[in-house]
């Protein structure tokens, strides 16, 4: 739950402090550009609220890890895909997407801390503990984040931890650790496809008994 309000507290003040003119910045998610990144992070906050106010009485049926699909590389020919760019282009201007991010963004952030972690929740058609739901979610924000900064440096990365405890989702789901020699967020962009190895981390990733990238959905 804590790594969850850090990786989103982080991810928010992120958004807030990406100038105008750099919301038609092409972002870390390909075919997006900064704006349909953050007009995407509306819709997830958006998906937490509902899960977390659509309670299940049923036993679990996934866990953090298990709560993500493994999918094929998107196309942009999924309606939802083709949906966020006409969406985020129709508020017309950085501030109200930022005023609507923050918003709904901040409603979420304290469903999740007044959340029963053991309670359980559906969504996707699984049903998991609040607290699993809301631990998947750490990797969402954490790879986000990077997605969000990819062409705005110096901009702030996630937190250390954070940038650690999604590596370590990922190798849950990966079934298999990554290379020690790379970095979280190397590890973490390499093993999601977001860029491809160069120079030494591909040999290492070659090694590896993971299938990668991790396409996740």
């Amino acid at each position: 739950m804590d790594l969850f309000s850090r990786s989103w507290t982080a991810l928010l003040a992120a958004v807030a402090d990406v100038p105008d003119d750099d919301f038609a910045r092409p972002s870390g998610c390909t075919g997006w550009l900064v704006r349909d990144l953050v007009c995407h992070l509306v819709i997830d906050a958006q998906d937490v609220l509902i899960t977390l106010a659509t309670p299940s009485g049923a036993e679990p049926t996934a866990d953090a890890a298990t709560y993500w699909d493994l999918v094929d590389p998107p196309t942009g020919e999924d309606p939802l895909d083709a949906l966020i760019p006409r969406l985020a282009a129709a508020y017309g201007e950085p501030r109200l997407l930022r005023f609507h991010l923050d918003d709904v963004g901040s409603a979420a952030g304290r469903a999740a801390g007044l959340a029963d972690p053991s309670g359980r929740v559906g969504t996707k058609g699984k049903v998991l503990t609040a607290g699993d739901y809301l631990s998947a979610y750490v990797l969402e924000w954490t790879l986000h984040h990077l997605d969000l900064i990819a062409y705005l440096p110096p901009a702030a990365g996630p937190p250390a931890e954070t940038l650690a405890a999604a590596r370590a989702a990922l190798e849950r789901i990966a079934g298999a650790p990554l290379p020690a020699s790379l970095s979280d967020t190397d590890a973490l962009l390499t093993g999601t496809g977001r860029r491809e190895p160069i120079g030494a981390e591909a040999a290492a990733l070659a090694g590896s008994p993971a299938k990668l990238p991790l396409i996740l959905g």
